[in-house]
């Protein structure tokens, strides 16, 4: 396929030149690469604000030395600066759990790790407040809306507040911003100042104390103070649970926190209703080119080369794993593409110039959760759980795997398609529920051999992630037995179809709630099994996740009890070196 430059959404001067432009409304600034595909955030911001008529353009990885000469090549914008500081939150992309620098930045052009600052959001800020005061800039990704409240912060090993207080910005979009960003960029075109838009769904703004009071209304939730949490653990961690109770409602209530370092209240807006299925679709069929931009012609950008040949067929996850961070930004409720939008994508694939027959991953977030919500909807809006299938699985939740096996099907008839891997994480224990419908049950058999059978490229990923049950409960995964439980299975389909695979396991350590017990019975569990384990990590602390919570406060924000946090550098070594057993002197 060939592309143009003007195919892009433009980067410089020139490239607006091409264009005809002489003014943009919208200056993107993103701590990545420019990759305009979908799986990229500035890129869907973008080309989202495009095809609603608006003139954007994207400043990838300015450098933020000097004279800041890449903040002032495009001048103002007419309507606002957006800062997106990268698909990874900016501490996780650059340091490991033990703190050490990474060797490589997957969102950079081969991988360099100097190309952006630590916590972008905050040094683009500053520099733009400092060159444009006047201009509205707002803030999105995954940085900014995983700190919109008062947060631990595991790198500088303290309570940070929102994000704002540090950041010079007017407002936060947080979660997936399309509908956000788009009804703001009206209302800002509209001529509406960007300090009177505080009713606007999914967004975070700070309102100066003296305009508090009589602003509280009724159905409003008022936290305990970022001071209060500062002075009081156990408050940061009743504060935690109404955060994250109202990040996955369908009629969530505002939420206001008092930060006197800001001389105000941060107000979280709720979220938008889940998107409709025509929505995402929208979203999805934007004339992306798949393609980094030109000026990385020669070079490789990692993250890019892992999914260019992959598509993502679905948006939230209802797992609520205590480490994870997605139903924080995405939500709880799965929002599915049509089959048409996904076939169209692969469609697009199949042209691409490199591509051999093969994708690397047809999945979401969790790769077998296509199709799946609660059949009574009407419980699903008055339900404050974090997750549908944990403790247990939901009694309203459907979990027939039918239609995505329908995808499946559709993807692997079309010409130029020779094999689609799952290469998303699978919940095994949707695939083993036993639903009182027995045309459900049916599905998860069929979806169980067909996944086995023509979508693993010799090694199947799952994330049993520990072997302890008292671990997992913590970590809100099923028990260690429903795993052993699929490997049976897993062993007997190979066996039956002569087929020789694996299932790979991830483990975490040091999640909290282990204790170097856990570890050493994980250690003798998977030894007995016959692994060697290769794909394990030590657990990071990342803002806005229960886990998070409960390794800064040592207590679980749901029943209050104390809970052991291995938290220094030794004991988690210490719990990490279990999982290499085989590589200790005899």
């Amino acid at each position: 396929m060939d592309y143009k430059l003007t195919d892009f959404l433009p980067t410089t001067k020139k490239e607006l030149e091409l264009r005809g432009w002489d003014y943009v409304d919208v200056i993107l600034f993103s701590g990545d690469a420019y990759v305009d595909h979908p799986s990229f955030g500035v890129a869907v911001i973008g080309r989202t604000l495009e095809a609603a008529g608006y003139r954007v353009a994207i400043v990838p990885q300015p450098d933020w030395h000097g004279d800041f000469r890449d903040f002032r090549k495009l001048g103002r914008p007419r309507l606002f600066f957006g800062i997106s500081p990268g698909c990874m939150d900016s501490m996780v992309n650059k340091y490991t759990a033990a703190r050490r620098l990474r060797s490589e930045d997957a969102y950079s052009p081969d991988g360099r790790h100097d190309m952006r600052p630590e916590y972008p959001t905050i040094v683009y800020s500053k520099i733009l407040r400092q060159l444009y005061p006047d201009v509205p800039i707002v803030l999105g990704g995954i940085e900014a809306s995983l700190r919109r409240l008062t947060h631990y912060d595991y790198w500088q090993d303290r309570l940070r507040p929102c994000i704002l207080c540090d950041a010079p910005a007017d407002l936060i979009t947080y979660g997936m911003g399309e509908k956000t960003t788009l009804q703001l960029a009206q209302r800002l075109a509209d001529g509406e100042p960007i300090s009177s838009i505080t009713d606007l769904p999914q967004t975070v703004y700070i309102r100066p104390a003296s305009q508090i009071p009589d602003d509280i209304g009724p159905d409003d939730i008022v936290l305990h103070s970022h001071e209060e949490c500062l002075r009081d653990k156990r408050l940061q961690a009743e504060n935690f649970r109404h955060i994250e109770e109202q990040s996955n409602m369908i009629h969530a209530h505002r939420l206001i926190q008092h930060v006197e370092l800001s001389g105000g209240s941060v107000i979280v807006n709720p979220p938008h209703p889940p998107m409709t299925t025509a929505e995402l679709d929208a979203s999805f069929d934007l004339p992306y080119t798949r393609l980094p931009h030109p000026k990385y012609k020669g070079k490789r950008i990692p993250a890019y080369e892992m999914i260019k040949h992959s598509v993502n067929i679905h948006r939230g996850c209802f797992g609520g794993c205590a480490f994870c961070t997605i139903s924080a930004h995405q939500g709880k409720f799965v929002v599915c593409r049509s089959k048409e939008s996904i076939l169209r994508e692969v469609k697009q694939v199949i042209q691409m110039d490199d591509f051999k027959g093969y994708l690397s991953d047809l999945g979401g977030p969790s790769a077998n959760m296509y199709g799946m919500h609660g059949r009574n909807l009407k419980a699903c809006e008055r339900c404050r759980r974090p997750s549908c299938i944990h403790p247990e699985i939901c009694p309203n939740l459907d979990t027939n795997h039918q239609r995505l096996l329908d995808v499946y099907h559709a993807v692997d008839a079309l010409p130029g398609i020779k094999k689609s891997f799952i290469g998303s994480g699978v919940r095994y224990d949707l695939i083993l529920h036993k639903s009182k419908d027995e045309a459900t049950n049916r599905s998860a058999r069929d979806y169980a051999r067909e996944l086995i059978t023509r979508h693993v490229s010799g090694r199947l990923k799952v994330a049993p992630e520990h072997t302890s049950d008292q671990v997992l409960y913590l970590m809100r995964k099923p028990p260690f037995h429903l795993f052993q439980q699929f490997k049976r299975l897993f062993d007997t389909i190979c066996r039956e179809e002569g087929i020789r695979q694996q299932i790979i396991p991830y483990f975490i350590s040091s999640h909290p709630g282990c204790r170097n017990q856990d570890m050493a019975g994980l250690a003798d569990i998977t030894r007995k099994m016959g692994y060697r384990l290769e794909q394990v990590q030590d657990f990071t602390p990342t803002p806005m996740t229960v886990a998070t919570e409960m390794y800064y406060t040592g207590l679980d924000p749901y029943t209050m009890k104390p809970v052991y946090v291995a938290r220094t550098p030794q004991q988690k070594q210490a719990q990490n070196q279990y999982f290499f057993w085989y590589k200790r002197p005899h």
